[in-house]
């Protein structure tokens, strides 16, 4: 009897794993992202008077809900009731969609969460406060989570930029799909309403790492 091939077993356990956990072995699960601001604590505390207050969690462990809302002000309109997300991070930062991005007479950039040097500002109010934040405000890049382990089911790495096709009511290859990998990440792609309605998807579609040899146009 041949030798078999520890990598090849090494797959298959994968695949099994993935079946296991209602997933195909290369299909993602998809989560759309709805415009919403990370507070940093200090801006929390002067918005709200007390810090805020959890109200449900999110699919990421660790990241939840909270039950306070703001209202963002920009140059030419606001927009009422945006969620805001625990827990508080080092500086604020508002996520919006190209469409809330021209309702409020703003040109934001495609950021990823964090990268925040260089990005407008914008004004915030609780209803008993009003501040200004003099950056943060970008429109949230396309991303994956994953843990270590998916990462190597899927073969990429943390940072690695990719193609992934979107099996949605229009069909779509997305470009510049940046792969994030932490051990307490669950997989999950993130895109907003505006990606989500341009391809007919909702959180039912199966999205799928694609590239080039099977169509797709990636940078690796």
């Amino acid at each position: 009897m041949n030798q078999i091939d520890n990598s090849l077993i090494e797959q298959v356990v994968q695949g099994v794993i993935a079946q296991l956990n209602g997933l195909d072995d290369n299909t993602i699960p998809l989560e759309l992202s709805n415009r919403h601001v990370h507070l940093s604590e200090k801006d929390s505390l002067e918005l709200f008077g007390s810090p805020l207050s959890r109200k449900q969690d999110l699919s990421q462990p660790g990241q939840y809900l909270c039950n306070e809302r703001l209202r963002i002000i920009g140059p030419k309109g606001v927009i009422d009731n945006v969620a805001i997300l625990g827990p508080t991070r080092e500086e604020s930062q508002v996520e919006l969609s190209l469409t809330d991005a021209r309702k409020l007479g703003m040109d934001l950039p495609i950021r990823q969460s964090g990268d925040i040097q260089g990005t407008p500002g914008i004004v915030l109010s609780s209803g008993k406060k009003i501040i200004a934040i003099d950056k943060g405000v970008i429109v949230a890049g396309r991303h994956i989570h994953m843990s270590p382990a998916d990462a190597k089911r899927f073969g990429v790495t943390d940072r690695q930029i990719v193609c992934v096709h979107m099996q949605g009511k229009r069909p779509a290859i997305f470009n510049d799909v940046l792969i994030r990998v932490h051990k307490d990440f669950k997989l999950a792609m993130h895109i907003d309403f505006d990606e989500a309605n341009g391809c007919g998807c909702d959180t039912s579609a199966k999205c799928q790492i694609v590239t080039a040899a099977t169509g797709a146009i990636c940078a690796n």
